[in-house]
């Protein structure tokens, strides 16, 4: 048997530091790097999991990738139809990393009720509309059902909702300017009727205070324009694929008049301020590393100091310093491992009660989900504890040397 492995063994069956000065030492290491883990795997669950989840809405609600006229650039409208010819979506559809495209219109107007009026953008969608992306918001009702005849449903968010003091079954007048006829005073108003089919609540203020689902062809009749014309084509890609270079791709593809926009830069402050919680993940594991590398310094000290005697013995018997280093490493490595089984073990517990209960609500007009959501990928959980356990180790390198500081002859002498 390998010697350091059984005087390692030896040393932890026979004692495992009961009664010993090192006991309370080992325990409190033990607890460090189990606060440690934990508190790193819940920071790194939130912090991927509030990102994941704000890209999964944004995602939902405009594509990963839009395309639209130059000249609808930065509006809540578009003006400027484009006519998107079926060779021309067939040869986008099938570049590969696209998973779905479906065409939308937008366009700004009022709700008015006998009571109070709000500002909308309505959003036209058509059959092609993957409402299985926004399933998980509908919180009563339907979406809207798109078949030959064109439907009078609308499906407002419960904060238009409730603002307006409606509900599924309700009716509700909606009034837009009329760009293309421009009378004395300034253009023109167009009035639609609708009936609210139902009703979402995404916990995304951005979307939710202004966006109303319509068909498709209201927005076409409204702005006088040809069947087929679309505002914008939202694409959505496959698992995994680069967004930015999606975007390059398509931009390629799509004809001169055609911009290709992505979700990173239609909402850049959201992304940025999303990329903040990557530099705090950072910040937080480093911090937790450094205090589990001092405890486990100390640890190992006190464990040289009090097997100096054993040190001397060995020396004396014609025992390497290195081959001595090993059994105070590997002891030291034997505390890590259970430092980090109670850690993984508190921290992916509360994961899963956050994840299964959501113990923890936010404020979505701060954090725009309702919710903290968790979100830990296999990797990262193997890479922080194999992380963990190698920083830690490396670090104990140092403080190792100690024993070839020790003289065999002071060792024998010595005490402890």
């Amino acid at each position: 048997m390998n010697f350091e492995w059984f005087t390692v063994r030896r040393i932890i069956a026979t004692g495992k530091h009961k009664g010993s000065v090192s006991a309370p030492i080992i325990k409190i290491a033990i607890a460090a790097i189990a606060a440690g883990m934990t508190i790193m795997l819940l920071s790194v669950a939130t912090g991927f999991g509030l990102q994941e989840k704000i890209r999964e809405k944004v995602m939902a609600f405009n594509g990963a990738v839009t395309l639209t006229h130059l000249e609808n650039q930065g509006q809540l409208e578009d003006v400027i139809a484009w006519e998107l010819t079926s060779a021309t979506r067939q040869e986008l559809s099938t570049v590969d990393g696209v998973s779905h495209t479906q065409a939308t219109a937008h366009k700004p107007g009022l709700i008015m009720t006998d009571q109070t009026f709000e500002g909308i953008v309505l959003k036209g969608v058509g059959p092609d509309y993957q409402w299985s992306y926004l399933n998980e918001f509908l919180e009563s009702g339907r979406w809207l059902e798109l078949e030959a005849t064109m439907s009078n449903g609308i499906v407002l968010s419960r904060l238009l909702a409730d603002r307006m003091n409606l509900g599924v079954g309700s009716r509700l007048n909606t009034y837009f300017f009329d760009q293309n006829k421009v009378e004395e005073f300034g253009p023109s108003a167009k009035a639609r009727g609708f009936e609210v089919v139902g009703i979402y609540d995404s916990g995304f203020e951005e979307f939710d205070a202004q966006m109303a689902f319509v068909d498709l062809r209201h927005i076409q009749r409204l702005n006088r324009w040809p069947d087929g014309a679309i505002g914008r084509l939202e694409v959505f890609p496959d698992p995994g694929v680069d967004v930015p270079d999606l975007t390059r791709t398509l931009y390629d593809l799509a004809p001169l008049s055609i911009d290709a926009v992505s979700m990173h830069q239609a909402f850049y402050h959201i992304f940025e301020w999303l990329a903040l919680f990557d530099f705090n993940i950072y910040l937080i594991i480093i911090i937790m590393v450094v205090v589990a590398t001092i405890n486990m310094v100390t640890a190992l000290i006190v464990l040289i100091l009090e097997r100096t005697s054993m040190i001397g013995l060995f020396q004396s018997m014609g025992t390497g310093n290195w081959r001595i280093q090993k059994i105070f490493l590997l002891q030291a490595g034997y505390i890590i491992l259970w430092g980090l089984f109670w850690g993984n073990l508190f921290g992916l517990g509360l994961i899963w009660a956050q994840d299964t209960w959501a113990l923890i609500n936010l404020d979505p007009k701060t954090y725009y989900v309702t919710q903290a959501p968790v979100y830990l990928p296999f990797v990262y959980w193997g890479l922080l504890n194999l992380g963990t356990l190698m920083l830690c180790l490396l670090f104990l390198l140092l403080p190792s040397y100690l024993v070839a500081k020790i003289s065999p002859v002071s060792a024998m002498r010595f005490d402890g």
